[in-house]
């Protein structure tokens, strides 16, 4: 009997300690299932849409049995509306929820924090997707992901499409609950963030200024990042002792940065730039980082964003600054068709404290079209050079510690890296001190100069499969929408089918010979307007009308092709603005083969907080108007915010036109972006003059320009056809440009002059 008593009791316990599955079907049967949930409890969420809610959990589980809350089907929880998840418990695993279609305001998404006394430890998210989840508003802030407390993980999750500004994934350091953490972020996707014209769109931040002398020890491994390009910085360290290890970089239009903090590793990752533009790899700042056994591939990124940039320091910085880089290991690392890396980055009057005590060790650099595979700024006799390899093709005459050699069948053997840390034993183990770069040098093609391209594909497609919520494979799959063709002989025929087309992609044809407007029209479609007729179509306004005609709503695109406009009788202050209501949607506008004269007020204007990824202007002619013609003025609080990243303007007639051709302004001194760009070329101006004390093209913090092949005749005599105005690094080519008969140019120290003629 006493037998058969014990076992009972050991089945009980063993019963017990299973734990209890509970299916929740709304908000308030989740609350309740997490105040009575028990360690080793599975609470499973119904599928279906869970619309305008906080799933907000504090329960404890423990190391052996935590509390999971998971979806019924992965995916099929879908978090909508104005929702968010906090958790401040213990030992908790979310598992299969899919946020979309909704935002979280100004707190973050999924946050490891409820208030400022319960905070997490030991939890985890997974298999959990976010796409699309942005503020409504653009420079409404906010994180997708906050850290706090400590050993929280964040694995298999995607994290696709913010487009409002904030770090996606931050981690906060704010007291000693939430240091030294070791928090793990592996195995996620990370895709397709759109330049976000401001500073704010990186992907992680471990620590801000404030908190970057802590340690942190976050480990960022094995992810992948994908056309991340939100601003310079893809991953920002501003803390201590973090490890960047394994993790593939495609096409990211920036660099891990290890802007604040010491003793922080990049270590075994990988970055394919394709020989996209800006595409970059590490910057290193402060005190004892160790970049070792990383690969760059065809990066093409230049100055902050270089492949590798070791930058200039502050003389007696204070931490929050630039503090010089000193102790630094820089290895094994190899650069394939990579544009140079630079020394001594950033140097000016304030950063002038140059590196020290630098070990740069047996680096590959295999190139075969660039003359310079490195660039320095200043002094580098702090930095020691030792077995760094170099294509025999490369023409730069090489200072001590490269040499040139083939490198096709090069085998690296092992090296002694010296341990440059003096503050107590470095966090790599000592088989990487004596690291193999085998590795690295096995993906070597077997034709000479070149990477195989098997090699390329073969990282890209683990990553794949190894990266991001397992039911959301498709990563950023793109739907196709509708396309309608409509011919409109009349105003009510374009109203009509802007009020039915809505969300689809429309193409009007202008069949009419006239069109009077009595109010503005908005376009919510991605938009096509042109016409097969020859003569000019006219539009006109009511007379006692005083707005835009054409307002290009946020996330939209609006093109104008082929077709000829005569303004004369439309009184409006712009013919195209973007959308005024600050929307964290991009749009683009292209315009091709156009004719517009007679024009009365600014032709674009964009309008403050939108922004637009490409304009496009090619092929037109703009004659007999007045007003800006295109105009990207509206940010001017010095926050470094603007209009439009791309702008190109080229092969296009402008004659006998009064008023400024093009205005753009990038106010502030940030650093972190790469925009605004313009490309203005192959254009004839002729006859165009301003008012007073105006420039006919003013651009005023534009980060990069190519001026070039233009003809300016006659225009703006005694005054200034172009002036640049720059508070901040940018660059500036002004080439291949004659003119004749017209007003002065003001350049500054960024602009390359080539080869104009004046006269």
């Amino acid at each position: 009997m006493l037998r058969l008593l014990l076992i009972q009791c050991f089945l009980l316990i063993a019963i017990t300690g299973i734990g209890n599955t509970i299916i929740v079907k709304n908000w308030d049967e989740l609350t309740m299932a997490n105040k009575q949930a028990k360690p080793g409890d599975i609470i499973v969420l119904q599928n279906g849409e869970w619309k305008n809610g906080t799933l907000l959990l504090n329960c404890n589980g423990t190391r052996e049995q935590p509390i999971t809350f998971k979806a019924q089907t992965p995916g099929k929880v879908v978090i909508t509306g104005k929702s968010k998840l906090l958790l401040g418990g213990n030992y908790i695993i979310i598992d299969g929820l899919n946020f979309s279609n909704g935002y979280a305001g100004k707190d973050a998404i999924i946050k490891f924090s409820i208030d400022k006394d319960k905070i997490a430890t030991n939890c985890r998210v997974t298999n959990t997707v976010i796409n699309d989840f942005n503020n409504p508003l653009r420079l409404e802030e906010n994180y997708w992901v906050a850290f706090y407390g400590k050993n929280n993980r964040v694995d298999h999750c995607s994290f696709l499409n913010k487009k409002n500004i904030g770090v996606l994934m931050a981690v906060i350091l704010e007291d000693e609950r939430s240091r030294e953490n070791f928090h793990l972020i592996d195995h996620n996707y990370f895709g397709f963030r759109l330049p976000l014209a401001s500073n704010g769109g990186e992907m992680i931040r471990v620590g801000v200024s404030e908190h970057c002398e802590f340690n942190s020890n976050t480990q960022i491994v094995d992810n992948f990042f994908e056309h991340c390009d939100g601003e310079t910085e893809i991953i920002s360290i501003k803390s201590c002792r973090n490890v960047i290890r394994n993790n593939l970089f495609k096409e990211c239009q920036g660099a891990v940065v290890l802007r604040h903090g010491n003793y922080n590793t990049v270590q075994n990752n990988v970055f394919i730039g394709n020989n996209k533009e800006g595409t970059g790899g590490v910057r290193i700042i402060n005190k004892g980082q160790w970049v070792v056994n990383n690969l760059f591939y065809k990066c093409r990124g230049k100055d902050f964003r270089s492949p590798l940039s070791i930058m200039n320091g502050v003389p007696n910085s204070p931490a929050n600054r630039y503090v010089a880089v000193t102790d630094a290991v820089v290895a094994n690392n190899s650069f394939f068709e990579c544009s140079s890396i630079g020394f001594c980055e950033g140097s000016d009057t304030e950063r002038s404290q140059v590196p020290d005590n630098v070990q740069f060790l047996n680096n590959i650099f295999l190139n075969s079209k660039d003359s310079l595979v490195y660039r320095t700024s200043d002094d580098i006799s702090g930095i020691h050079f030792s077995g760094n390899l170099v294509s025999n093709n490369v023409t730069q005459k090489l200072i001590r510690g490269y040499s040139k050699t083939t490198l096709l069948t090069q085998k690296a053997g092992t090296i002694s890296i010296p341990d440059g840390r003096k503050n107590g034993k470095n966090i790599l183990s000592d088989s990487i001190q004596s690291a193999s770069r085998t590795r690295l040098g096995s993906v070597l093609s077997s034709v000479p100069g070149f990477m195989d391209a098997k090699q390329i594909l073969q990282i890209e497609a683990t990553a794949y499969s190894g990266c991001g919520a397992k039911w959301n494979m498709s990563k950023n799959a793109v739907q196709k929408k509708k396309q309608v063709k409509a011919d409109c002989k009349t105003t009510n025929d374009i109203i009509q089918q802007l009020t039915e087309n809505t969300g689809v992609d429309l193409i009007i044809n202008l069949t009419g010979k006239e069109y009077l407007f009595s109010s503005p029209l908005t376009i919510s479609s991605n938009l096509v307007i042109t016409s097969s007729q020859k003569t000019s179509i006219r539009f006109s306004t009511a007379a006692e009308y005083n707005s835009f005609l054409l307002q290009l709503n946020a996330g939209k695109t609006l093109s104008l092709s082929n077709i000829k406009l005569d303004l004369v009788a439309a009184n409006m202050t712009t013919f195209i603005t973007t959308d005024t209501s600050g929307s964290s949607n991009h749009n683009n506008f292209s315009m091709r083969n156009c004719y517009i004269e007679n024009l009365n007020g600014n032709f674009f204007t964009a309008a403050k907080s939108s922004v637009s990824d490409s304009i496009i202007i090619n092929n037109c002619t703009f004659i007999n108007g007045h007003g800006v013609l295109f105009s990207f003025t509206t940010e001017s609080d010095k926050r470094g915010y603007y209009n439009v990243e791309k702008l190109t303007i080229t092969n296009n007639s402008i004659s006998n036109y009064k008023g400024p051709i093009l205005s753009m302004l990038r106010s502030g001194n940030d650093e972190s972006t790469m925009g605004p760009q313009l490309v203005f070329s192959k254009n004839k101006i002729n006859n165009c003059i301003t008012g007073q004390d105006e420039a006919l093209i003013n651009l005023a913090g534009t980060q990069y320009s190519v001026f070039e092949k233009n003809i300016f005749s006659n225009s703006n005599p005694g005054k200034t056809i172009l002036q640049y105005e720059d508070i901040v690094r940018a660059i500036h080519f002004f080439r291949q440009n004659k003119i004749s008969g017209s007003g002065k140019t003001i350049f500054n120290k960024f602009v390359l002059e080539e080869n104009n003629s004046i006269e």
